[in-house]
């Protein structure tokens, strides 16, 4: 399914090459304040053709609101967002429709949706539904500054583009030999209470790793220490209380334990793959001829996937974060009547 949540919840919509994409957002309180100039920065950063090594295509994306904003302010009814596609090359693929690009959905889409599926840019698998993300994450960003009793900011930035700390190094090498990258994008929320998330299913690595697997392209995740911490001793591991608001002295847990959230600087990291679709020559299936060929990439596409996720990332978490928040705002209260 396309939706996410439980109070704070999102729906997304559209293909990539389709009239819009949009996003459906319900339970977001009433009041809270809501302008189209409130989208500006998050959405410019996402754009392709701002920074080096994304894709030319540009979209105006300016958020139109179809529900749930009226005079400035969210009215409690669902929020009704679209983006309009109006910069597409469609032929790019229809003239590659008989090879689907290995490292893409094109394939396993066409075999699940038996040939009904919108092909063009990916259709909805494409990175161009995250524009929608983003626009929820601006909601979901207001709503944590607003409903959390200490603001709670959300950041992300670029580890490293292609094992290099340095993306500048990063995307060299990937001119060098005409291909796409990878990277690592990390992620930190501070300003977080205590208790929020529960044990086991819906722990806050557990809802935070499902909704940043919606992310096109994320192929791992690790909190605090990671994978690295299964290199270390256990003493050297556990993160030291130093005070009753739980602050500790280091933050290997990456501000989680138990699932639940213990007051510290939330941290994590994701991988990005490198882009599918690359003019490096590669060998894949022709499913109409049946034979194996040579094939490449044409058209407008990202050299590094990784340059544009740190926003999206950001919104995600955001969205996740303000669920918590909803639902344990929600059981303060039942608390309170009890």
């Amino acid at each position: 399914m396309n939706t996410f949540g439980r109070l704070f919840r999102v729906s997304i919509f559209g293909e990539s090459h389709g009239e819009s994409v949009g996003i459906n957002l319900d339970g977001c309180p009433a009041g809270l304040p809501l302008e189209v100039q409130d989208f500006h920065t998050d959405i410019e950063r996402r754009k392709g053709g701002m920074q080096k090594g994304t894709t030319p295509r540009k979209e105006d994306d300016l958020p139109i609101f179809k529900s749930g904003v009226f005079n400035g302010k969210t009215t409690g009814a669902p929020i009704t967002i679209l983006f309009e596609n109006n910069n597409t090359r469609s032929t790019d693929y229809e003239k590659q429709r008989a090879v689907p690009r290995p490292g893409h959905a094109d394939f396993v889409a066409n075999r699940k949706f038996g040939g009904c599926e919108d092909f063009r840019g990916g259709g909805h698998f494409s990175g161009r539904l995250t524009v929608a993300l983003v626009a929820a994450g601006v909601i979901a960003k207001k709503l944590l500054l607003a409903a959390a009793q200490e603001p709670i900011a959300v950041g992300a930035h670029i580890v490293e583009i292609g094992g290099e700390a340095d993306p500048e190094k990063g995307l060299q090498r990937a001119i060098d030999a005409k291909d796409t990258i990878g990277g690592i994008v990390e992620c930190r929320a501070q300003g977080l209470p205590i208790g929020l998330g529960e044990p086991f299913f819906d722990s806050v690595e557990s809802v935070l790793s499902h909704a940043v697997f919606s992310i096109p392209a994320v192929r791992g995740i690790e909190f605090g220490s990671g994978f690295a911490a299964a290199k270390m001793f256990g003493s050297e591991h556990n993160d030291a209380i130093r005070d009753s608001t739980g602050k500790t002295a280091t933050n290997h847990a990456g501000g989680i334990v138990g699932g639940i959230t213990n007051g510290n600087e939330l941290v994590f990291r994701i991988a990005i793959k490198p882009t599918s679709s690359t003019p490096k020559e590669q060998q894949t299936l022709n499913w109409q001829s049946g034979e194996i060929e040579p094939f490449s990439v044409k058209g407008r596409h990202d050299l590094c996937i990784a340059l544009r996720v740190p926003v999206v990332l950001e919104a995600v978490t955001a969205i996740v974060l303000a669920d918590f928040v909803l639902q344990e705002q929600r059981m303060q209260r039942i608390i309170a009547k009890s």
